[in-house]
């Protein structure tokens, strides 16, 4: 475990360092400004965009505007009850899980990198990439993204080591986090169907078990909305409004029109989106050739999802709740003279993304 956690500490530690300095950037360089509109999320720093919904929960429950729905109550739970360690500061209390859920999920990825590759300086580099790639964003600020992958994580772990109760309890807690944990169904499928026909019944009843906890964990979340607000699926429903998510759409026509608005309209919207898609999509293929077929079902469904969203933006993020991803990006710079420029390229992606995102220009 030191080892792990020492993998993880110096990437963890910077990349707080520079969205810390991005944030310090954005509100000085919006200081020299006159009579421009100060954005909220400038004022906000890390309780912007949706971490501020999440604090909300944590400090007054689900009694806050109908729009925080959308949000599970895995995290805000957690910020409640450690707030009340905290003389009250549920907040504070927000960004600890937040920030100590990314430091624990990079520690876990480099166990089970390593364990999948053999190789540590793989290892070393999907920390680096999970860390400091743009979207990594939301592991600082008090969103549920770090503590979702933290349990992701180690149902994958518990998953290849075929200890299924704990892959279920993982998934069951994942399934509270974030409603996506219902695609870590499939990954679950996957590895159980393998020895399915030597396996006892108590063993399939385990593996089983393995696969629906997420579904399990998010409709939990979903019949207690029932029973408070008389609508179970009004999260769901929500998230599909068109300024959010929007309803479901062919990838190929967002994909389509993401070429659009990066060749004349929305270069730096839409348009950006539609870069990283296509780098996802290589990555999954990448993972289809060095990782088990879990890893790449797991990834290609969260990146097929994100694309299927008639809005595009946080797309990033969305999909890079695929933690193998980090992965792909680590195989891909195997040589000295790519690995450090793309780590430093995706360092100063965090910033610029950060910048933009405290200034409102950029929805993390």
């Amino acid at each position: 475990m030191r080892r792990d956690v020492r993998a993880a500490l110096v990437p963890w530690l910077v990349a707080r360092t520079l969205v810390g300095g991005a944030l310090g950037v954005a509100r000085y360089g919006f200081g020299e400004l006159e009579g421009v509109r100060r954005p909220p999320a400038l004022d906000q720093g890390l309780f912007a965009w949706d971490a501020a919904f999440y604090r909300d929960i944590a400090e007054h429950g689900y009694g806050v505007p109908r729009a925080g729905l959308r949000f599970f109550p895995l995290v805000p739970l957690l910020a409640r009850n450690l707030g009340t360690v905290l003389a009250g500061n549920d907040a504070l209390a927000l960004l600890i899980i937040a920030n100590l859920s990314a430091l624990a999920f990079g520690a876990l990825l480099y166990r089970l990198t390593l364990s999948e590759t053999a190789d540590p300086g793989i290892a070393m580099r999907a920390v680096w990439f999970a860390a400091v790639l743009p979207p990594a964003l939301t592991l600082v600020m008090g969103y549920a993204e770090a503590t979702f992958l933290v349990l992701s994580v180690a149902m994958f772990l518990a998953l290849r080591a075929r200890r299924w109760w704990w892959a279920t309890a993982a998934g069951f807690f994942a399934g509270l986090a974030r409603p996506a944990a219902a695609l870590l169904a499939i990954p679950a499928a996957i590895e159980g169907m393998r020895g399915w026909r030597t396996a006892t019944p108590r063993d399939r009843v385990a593996r089983a078990g393995a696969v629906i906890s997420p579904v399990v964990g998010t409709a939990c979340y979903l019949v207690w909305v029932g029973r408070e607000f008389g609508d179970a699926w009004l999260p769901i429903r929500l998230q599909s409004e068109q300024r959010r998510r929007g309803g479901f759409a062919d990838p190929f026509s967002s994909m389509w029109d993401g070429f659009s608005d990066l060749f004349g309209g929305d270069r730096f919207g839409s348009g950006l989106h539609v870069v990283w898609a296509l780098a996802f999509v290589a990555l999954a293929v990448v993972l289809a050739r060095w990782l088990p077929a879990s890893y790449t079902a797991y990834a290609g469904a969260t990146v097929l999802f994100a694309l299927s969203a008639e809005n595009l933006d946080s797309l990033e993020r969305y999909a890079m709740s695929a933690f193998p991803l980090a992965i792909g990006v680590a195989i891909v710079t195997p040589r000295e003279e790519l690995e450090r420029p793309a780590v430093v390229l995706a360092a100063a992606g965090l910033v610029g993304y950060s910048v933009l995102a405290f200034l409102g220009r950029y929805v993390p």
